[in-house]
């Protein structure tokens, strides 16, 4: 089975064989076990050992990934979904930069924008604490702040949208 890995901005292409694993055509020996009575996965990639937190974002395809403590999001579609997704994509063009959205339940920590003001691509909008640990978030796209929806202090459930821009 083939899938296509989209992480930041870098597609990598990830087929499964009988052998292991060809990320972007090369072949990796890879086992993954999930660790009883938890949501983590032990990795072991070319023999190297590594712990794994994958959980679903808010869209098909959507993932939370921590890996070795360091947290990323990637989309993981197979060929088909992908193909119907480019299929549709230029009937219905991006209106837009994405607002940011609460990736788990949390606190607001501190809202580091306001209504007007100019952001770039990567830019931190949001600190958020979930699990005792501080998440900032970031703007996918540069944009034009047109609404801060959360205020520091502010309890926030799963997909709740805080802050929404304009192009």
């Amino acid at each position: 089975m083939r899938y296509y890995v989209t992480i930041a901005d870098r597609t990598i292409e990830v087929e499964l064989t009988a052998e292991g694993a060809r990320v972007d055509g090369r072949l990796i020996r890879a086992d993954l076990v999930t660790l009883p009575g938890t949501p983590i996965r032990h990795l072991l990639a070319d023999g190297r050992s590594h712990a794994l937190l994958a959980r679903p974002g808010e869209r098909r395809g959507q993932w939370q990934l921590q890996l070795d403590g360091y947290r990323f999001e990637a989309e993981v579609l197979d060929e088909r979904t992908r193909a119907i997704r480019g299929m549709t994509a230029a009937e219905h063009p991006a209106t837009g930069p994405k607002p940011v959205r609460a990736p788990m339940p949390g606190l607001v920590v501190r809202v580091e924008v306001e209504p007007g003001q100019a952001v770039r691509a990567g830019q931190g909008v949001v600190v958020m604490e979930a699990m005792k640990m501080e998440n900032e978030l970031k703007a996918e796209a540069a944009g034009v702040v047109a609404s801060v929806l959360v205020a520091a202090g502010q309890a926030v459930e799963k997909g709740a949208v805080l802050v929404e821009f304009r192009a």
